[in-house]
């Protein structure tokens, strides 16, 4: 199984966002979304990806992202917004994603964090921590090392 770059995120992006009486189409989230895209292209953020997501299930937070990164903390972040000023909450959430792979754990100081992230997280979630062997893998290992011994009977 091949890893993940560990210097590399993925910036999800909630494309079903809608602000509160907002019908208009596109979404607020699909607006961010192509409000991230365009200034990524202006301002790349290297070694990250950003793609859309159909429903991130925070619905009282529009516009809501999440950013997930091997060995680092993951994100989730409400209440960008994408109905005045999307290409401001985009520039934010570029910045403040700078900041976060530039660090080992994904754990910005919270000082150098955009305000935007203070006041938005949702959600951190500990990084996931796979073993380097699963509970009982070394037992069965050592009994299956091979076919059944022979047993010469009497």
């Amino acid at each position: 199984m091949r890893m993940p770059d560990p210097d590399t995120a993925i910036l999800s992006v909630c494309t079903t966002c809608r602000a509160a009486g907002d019908v208009s189409e596109p979404r607020a989230g699909a607006k961010l979304l192509a409000a991230l895209l365009a200034e990524a292209g202006r301002e790349p953020v290297p070694g990250l990806t950003i793609e859309g997501a159909e429903c991130l299930s925070v619905c009282k937070r529009p516009c809501t992202v999440a950013v997930v990164s091997p060995d680092r903390w993951t994100y989730v972040y409400g209440d960008f917004d994408a109905l005045e000023d999307p290409d401001t909450s985009a520039r934010t959430l570029l910045a403040g994603l700078r900041r976060y792979l530039e660090t080992p754990d994904g754990v910005v100081p919270w000082r150098e964090r955009p305000e935007a992230f203070r006041k938005g997280v949702v959600a951190r979630i500990p990084p996931l921590r796979v073993p380097h062997e699963t509970p009982g893998q070394e037992f069965r290992e050592r009994h299956s090392a091979g076919p059944e011994p022979e047993v010469s009977e009497p």
